[in-house]
Formats: structure tokens, C-alpha cells, sequence
């Protein structure tokens, strides 16, 4: 189905109205680009439901609208990470943050989701009761307790821990005189001109921030314990832009779109199944930006295979062309201890610093370190697998996006939305009110949900649910295994148990 879009007038986040009826058929927990693309999809495709967004901040676009460091953007073409049935025209493939929330501001213009979305409301707790069936929520409300019911649960708030980022515990820190800051909470009083500055990290922040702090602080050295990835690519798709002056808005979409998409396998298959030719490869560009003179060997040379983590991007090579000025430097070393001036290394180096950004990744949180119980037993999600990468194991009514880790995260949250858009439908036309995942009798083997080696990742390992070796319970990183599975696949499933209300509750 096509989405079409309603001409509204989008409320201020102080002005929405809502009914006093505290009964809602669908919630939807945070109004970034997942949870505004999920009430799009159930506005359309589920007319006749009553819908809310729960949002903890004061305005739309979550990760869009907190992440507030220098040169915050993308990391994944916005053909993509946009949504499918609204176009992204502007000329930025890889496009900032400001772009970002103001298309997700724009779209929920569009779809009039505004009236829908309570704002400063907080999930803390969701319990779950079969002779109701219905989930029970007690939320905070502008700092006040208040509670609510409805039939179906749908996270979108994604699984990063919006109240802080994570920063080691180094040595001697509290010697420094000078400023750490992390980029998930970078000051709005901070100024870098003319300031000496570290980045400690080489992940995407690293690589973000660097040539943007570069235009203006003194010198830039980034230290890295390790490489990662780099790869430049053009900040402007010169192909989408010539499709979008020759073809209608939508066809043109259509066609980046799956351009993007395809070449975002390909290399990912690649990365599988030659990481070999892969690096060199990379490593390779990463020379002929760079130059001979310097160690790519040391500085640019990763341990792990590509794609075992995130690959960095440098849109126009603006990562390499910072170092190429003189305006940035890559250390790479072991950092000993903080000192008064900066950062002592382990070959005994010393970087002097004003300003030292602790660039050193994430903390994760599932489903918003929202507490769950279901018939008062408390759920933990990393006990649990997850079924078709959606729903989870013995938790009924509940469904949650998590996008792709190898390509746009738009693409794999549109297919989970769909796919609770089949399942509410199907549930409705059979008169069923209860549908949960459930585990056969015989032993499933378990792995992560997610397969990488970075940080945040392995940090947080025993936060996430796990998946099983075998479909409906394993997470497929691939497109299309997902679109046959989620958009295709039979709700007739083994694994998918539907009840009524006035059924015999399983045991």
C-alpha cells in the first residue's frame, strides 16, 4: 500500500489535545525516525485504530533531535534511511542532523501524526494481563505518575541510552585542568577556536568530529587504541541528482532507492564472503587519499575483517583531507594516564590538549530500560529470543524496532511495522486478541542478536535477546530474507500463538 499524505497543520509540542479515555488500541514509545515511520504506517493501514506515541522529550526526532556535537549526520545514504513512501530530495546523500530532524519533522506534518503524540511522557513500567488482555503502563507524565492501558505495545525508541554515553575510566583523570567533554552531551558553551584538541576513539563520532572541530580549533590530534574502517564517499549522489530533474519525485526515489540498497548488500556479501579483497581495497583508497608518506599500515589497517564492525564514512573525504591540511593528526596508542596538560601515552608520548573529547561510543538500553512483566513475572529481554527480529519469546502484544547493523536502520523498522500492521489486521478479521511468540518444546540453539565486534556492542552483550540458529527465531541481516519473512511469511506459524480473550490461558 501506498502512503498517501494529509495536508495538516503540525501542533506544537505544548498544544496537542487528547482524549481523557486512557484506553489506546496501539501505543508507540518514542517519536524519533522509527516511532513517527510506525504511526504513519498504522494510521494508514489500520484506520479504524486508536494510536498514540509516548515521546520523553519535548519534540519529535529522537537521536535527530539529542545528538548536538560538531558535524553530527548520517552515517548511511538518507535514499535509505529515509522513508520508503516519502522521498528524500535534498542534494546530501549523506546529510547533517538539522536536515534529519526536518524531515521527520516535516513527514509528521504531513501524515498529521502531530495530535497523536504526548509529549514528557515516560514508560517506566508495562505488565501485561492475560485475563484482560491488555498491557498496563505507568508512565511518568511532566514528572507525575500516570497510567494508561492498551492492546498492542510497539517500541521504537531504539536501544541507545539517551541519559549518558559511555566514557572509560582512565587513569589519573582527575589531574586534567582542562575540559572532557562526550559528544552525547557536548555544551552549548564550548568553543574550540584556537584550542589544542583531542579525540580519543576512530569510530564514526571520531570520524565526524575531526575534520569539523578541524576548521577551527588549533590542531586536532585523534588517538585510537585500534584503526577502523574509512571510506570516502560523495556527500551529493550526482546519480539521484540527475534522476530527480529527469523523473517524477517518487520514480526517481524508487530507483536511488534500490540502487543504494543493492550496493549496500553487495559490499556487505563481499565483506562475508572475501573480507580479504574487501580490505585490501579499502586500504587501498585509504593510501591513494592520503598519500605515501603516511603509515596506513599502523593508522589504517584494522585488526578485524570489514563490516565485523561498522564501516566509518568520510563524506567527500573530509576525514582525510583534515589530515592532509595539517589541521588534524591520528595517534595510535594505548593512552598510560591522564595528565595536567592532556594525555600521557604508552610509548610514553605525551598530546597536549585544552579540550579532550571522549569520542569512546554508546551505552545501550533495551526498549528504554522499560520494566516488563507479564501475569506479574518480570520479563527480561535478553532472556528471551527474538522472534522474526520483531517480537520476543513468551511476551504477548509486544513488538519493537531495531534496524539493520549493515545497512540504513529505516529499512529493516519500516518491514517490523508492516509487519505488526499484519498482524493487528489478521487479528481483528479472526477475532483473535492475543498473539505471542512461543518457543517449540525441542531445544533451540542461541547466539547474540547482533553479530559485531564493537564496543558498545560487546559492553552491552548480556542486555540484548538472543536469536536462534534457525528461522522464525533467527535475525536475518539481509533485505530480502526480511521482505519474505516479515511482508510474506504465513501468521499461520507454529511459533506464533493467537488467542481470545475468553480462551483458557496457556499455561
Amino acid at each position: 500500500m501506498t502512503l498517501e499524505a494529509n495536508p495538516a497543520t503540525y501542533p506544537s509540542e505544548s498544544s496537542s489535545q487528547h482524549s481523557s479515555e486512557q484506553h489506546i488500541d496501539v501505543v508507540i514509545v518514542g517519536a524519533g525516525l522509527s516511532g513517527i515511520g510506525a504511526a504513519c504506517y498504522v494510521q494508514r493501514r489500520l484506520p479504524n485504530k486508536r494510536f498514540t506515541l509516548l515521546e520523553t522529550r519535548g519534540e519529535v526526532g529522537g537521536t535527530w533531535s539529542l545528538f548536538r556535537y560538531p558535524g553530527v549526520r548520517s552515517d548511511s545514504d538518507m535514499q535509505t534511511l529515509g522513508f520508503s513512501f516519502r522521498p528524500w530530495t535534498s542534494d546530501k546523500s549523506i546529510a547533517d542532523a538539522a536536515d534529519i530532524l526536518g524531515y521527520i519533522k516535516e513527514t509528521a506534518e504531513a501524515y498529521d501524526i502531530g495530535e497523536h503524540i504526548r509529549y514528557h511522557h515516560t514508560l517506566q513500567r508495562a505488565s501485561w494481563c492475560s485475563k484482560e488482555a491488555r498491557w498496563s503502563l505507568e508512565v511518568l507524565k511532566e514528572g507525575e505518575p500516570a497510567t494508561l492501558t492498551c492492546d498492542f505495545l510497539y517500541m521504537c525508541s531504539g536501544y541507545y541510552d539517551y541519559e549518558a554515553g559511555y566514557t572509560p575510566q582512565w587513569k589519573n583523570m582527575a589531574a586534567y585542568t582542562g575540559r572532557l567533554v562526550h559528544p552525547q552531551a557536548w555544551p552549548a558553551d564550548l568553543g574550540v577556536k584556537g584550542k589544542k584538541m583531542i579525540v580519543i576513539g576512530s569510530g564514526a563520532t571520531a570520524v565526524t568530529l575531526v575534520p569539523e572541530l578541524a576548521k577551527d580549533a588549533a590542531h586536532v590530534t585523534m588517538v585510537q587504541r585500534s584503526p577502523s574502517y574509512i571510506a570516502a564517499l560523495p556527500a551529493e549522489d550526482e546519480l539521484a541528482k540527475r534522476l530527480h530533474r529527469l523523473l517524477p519525485s517518487r520514480l526517481a526515489h524508487y530507483l536511488v532507492r534500490w540502487k543504494n540498497l543493492l550496493g549496500g548488500m553487495y559490499v556487505y556479501q563481499m565483506s562475508r564472503w572475501k573480507p580479504e579483497v574487501v580490505k585490501r581495497s579499502l586500504i587501498k583508497e585509504v593510501q591513494k587519499e592520503l598519500g605515501p608518506d603516511v603509515d596506513v599500515e599502523t593508522h589504517f589497517t584494522p585488526r578485524y575483517n570489514p563490516w565485523d564492525q561498522r564501516l566509518c564514512l568520510a563524506p567527500d573525504g573530509d576525514f582525510f583531507g583534515a589530515l592532509k591540511s595539517g589541521d588534524a593528526s591520528v595517534v595510535t596508542d594505548e593512552i598510560d594516564s591522564f595528565t595536567e596538560a592532556g594525555l600521557r601515552l604508552a610509548s610514553g608520548e605525551h598530546v597536549d590538549a585544552d579540550i579532550i573529547v571522549s569520542a569512546t561510543g554508546l551505552k545501550l538500553k533495551m526498549i528504554g530500560g522499560v520494566q516488563l512483566s507479564v501475569d506479574g513475572t518480570p520479563v527480561d529481554v535478553a532472556d528471551t529470543l527474538s522472534y522474526k527480529g520483531a517480537m520476543y519469546s513468551g511476551v504477548p502484544n509486544f513488538a519493537s524496532a531495531l534496524g539493520y547493523t549493515n545497512a540504513s536502520w529505516t529499512l529493516k523498522c519500516e518491514l517490523i511495522s508492516k509487519f505488526v500492521c499484519r498482524v493487528l489486521a489478521y487479528m481483528d478479521t479472526q477475532g483473535y486478541d492475543v498473539c505471542t511468540p512461543r518457543l517449540p518444546d525441542t531445544e533451540v540453539q542461541t547466539q547474540p542478536a547482533i553479530n559485531l565486534t564493537s564496543g558498545y556492542i560487546e559492553r552491552s552483550a548480556h542486555l540484548l535477546p538472543k536469536q536462534g540458529e534457525k528461522k522464525p527465531w533467527k535475525i536475518y541481516q539481509n533485505y530480502f530474507q526480511d521482505v519474505a519473512a516479515l511482508g510474506y511469511g504465513s501468521l499461520e506459524d507454529e511459533a506464533l500463538e493467537f488467542g481470545r480473550l475468553n480462551d483458557e490461558v496457556p499455561n
